[in-house]
């Protein structure tokens, strides 16, 4: 799954926490079917079938509470895989409160045809030249292979003073926090690592908290931030630069969702990139926050517009590609009619020479929507935006939004829903669909404080919505439903429902669901 970041960091009332268990079981690589690689999208064992990427940030690892822990589901039911900190060849021991598999992405970063998986530890403490830096973050690069994934797979490991020899590995950088990763229109892979807590010196003065984003293209890498050339702002204490990411094969962004706009402190911020170099940089093309022209409503104190970002492609009417993209962005915190924390997201075209078009401005309250708002609902802590179908001129039938709400209390207080949208809509309100824990299309029981929306992917077949804090007595270490989309459009039942303890996944952990 790619990794999108910023999920229920921000204060905005949702930063929650699992249930701790311990003890757990390493579940054996399964065995590959091919002999080589042959390629696919998050296709770690090289079988030509699409893996499935869970989380567990919060699992107990060898006695180490939120330690953390990845699991790859392997597709055509072949078992899965694993991973954490005392894998081998990581290279690090479980530590409490590291929360490997925080954030996690895929790209085939050596060109071998078999993705390679990328897991941040962002509050990892790194020992260095005998002290101790606390949550300085780590990442780890476990390269796909055919035969014994994960348990024989190389693995590189990397410092942010690894990865970036120009920069240092310092306390509480959070290097890793936001990743993102897939493969350039050039044909090279490119991977993106948000270390929000970067401090910035300028002119003898130093950021606190400024944040910077390493950017690896190819085989290059550079170190992005707001003193860059050409990337609009100017570096400031706490903007966070690179708490959320996301990316297509032209295009990236990042959010910087404790950006200052004017007075407003908190308000947020976001970066569009091309996904080029030019003068030894990525090639930054506008910058966006609520007061830029064209964009609805106004940056407000508090707002951390950027908080989740998602991005898709998209296909122009005078274009035999896709050399636009869709930009969903986030501000959960946004107040709409006096209701505090209601939420808003923006749909953003992005053309090549970067201009901006608003698509969509979505919140619980827009006309002919289903539901009503509420302060708190936290519209948009996470979201997934998709393009189903990139072979055709993008229209509103191809182009699908699903919308985070966990602080909605549909089920118990925080139970959460998710809102569906075709963004492309003349009136989005008017086709969406709230979708519950106990639905046609999410089986189960919802349950208060599940937080139901704070963990969502999407692909151009299924939509992934994860509760990592479910609450249900059937699944209080977590639990991950694959919905394909037309199911999802028409409303049948017909989720698959993967937990710990079923489908060959260890009957351990804390939160799993999360995705990355």
């Amino acid at each position: 799954m790619g990794g999108r970041g910023g999920v229920g960091r921000w204060a905005c009332g949702l930063l929650v926490s699992g249930v701790l268990l311990g003890g757990l079981v390493v579940a054996p690589a399964a065995p590959a079917a091919a002999a080589t690689c042959a390629g696919g999208v998050s296709d770690f064992n090289g079988d030509g079938l699409t893996d499935t990427i869970v989380a567990d940030p919060q699992a107990t690892v060898n006695g180490a509470k939120r330690a953390g822990l990845v699991r790859v589901l392997f597709g055509g039911d072949k078992g899965a895989v694993e991973l954490t900190q005392a894998s081998p060849g990581m290279g690090a021991s479980p530590e409490r409160g590291d929360q490997f598999g925080q954030s996690t992405a895929f790209t085939d970063i050596d060109s071998d045809g078999c993705s390679d998986l990328v897991i941040g530890a962002p509050l990892e403490d790194v020992p260095r030249d005998g002290e101790n830096l606390i949550d300085a973050g780590a990442i780890r690069i476990i390269h796909g292979s055919p035969t014994n994934f994960g348990t024989g797979s190389k693995v590189d490991a990397y410092g942010q003073a690894e990865f970036d020899p120009g920069s240092a590995t310092e306390a509480y950088d959070r290097f890793g926090f936001a990743l993102q990763g897939g493969t350039a229109s050039s044909g090279e892979p490119y991977l993106l690592v948000g270390v929000p807590g970067e401090n910035i010196t300028i002119d003898g003065t130093s950021y606190a908290d400024a944040g910077v984003v390493d950017y690896q293209l190819g085989t290059k890498r550079y170190a992005v931030h707001q003193d860059t050339p050409g990337v609009p702002g100017v570096v400031e204490a706490h903007d966070e630069f690179g708490s959320s990411i996301a990316g297509t094969n032209r295009f990236f962004a990042v959010g910087a969702p404790g950006e200052a706009i004017g007075t407003e402190e908190y308000a947020g911020a976001v970066t569009v990139f091309a996904q080029s170099i030019v003068d030894g940089h990525p090639k930054a093309l506008v910058g966006i926050d609520q007061n830029t022209a064209g964009i609805s409503d106004t940056a407000e104190t508090g707002d951390v517009f950027g908080t989740t970002l998602d991005m898709t492609n998209f296909r122009p009417s005078d274009q035999t590609y896709n050399s636009d993209a869709l930009l969903a962005v986030s501000a959960p915190a946004e107040e709409i009619g006096g209701k505090a924390g209601l939420g808003i997201v923006l749909v953003l075209r992005i053309q090549p020479d970067g201009t901006l078009t608003q698509r969509a401005y979505l919140h619980p309250d827009i006309t002919d929507v289903d539901g009503t708002g509420a302060a708190a609902d936290h519209f948009g802590q996470d979201l997934a935006i998709d393009n189903l179908d990139t072979d055709v001129v993008t229209a509103s039938a191809t182009m699908r939004l699903a919308v985070g709400i966990p602080g909605r209390d549909t089920g118990g207080a925080d139970a959460g829903v998710i809102q569906v949208f075709r963004p492309l809509d003349s009136n989005p309100g008017s086709a969406d669909k709230i979708i519950s824990r106990g639905s046609t299309t999410l089986p189960g029981t919802a349950t208060a404080r599940d937080y139901l929306g704070t963990a969502l992917h999407s692909g151009s077949v299924n939509l992934y919505v994860g509760v990592p804090f479910s609450k249900a007595a059937d699944s209080t270490k977590g639990v991950l439903y694959v919905a394909p989309w037309k199911d999802v459009d028409s409303g049948s039942t017909s989720a698959t429902v993967l937990k710990p303890g079923t489908n060959g996944i260890p009957d351990a952990g804390a939160t799993f669901g999360e995705l990355g």
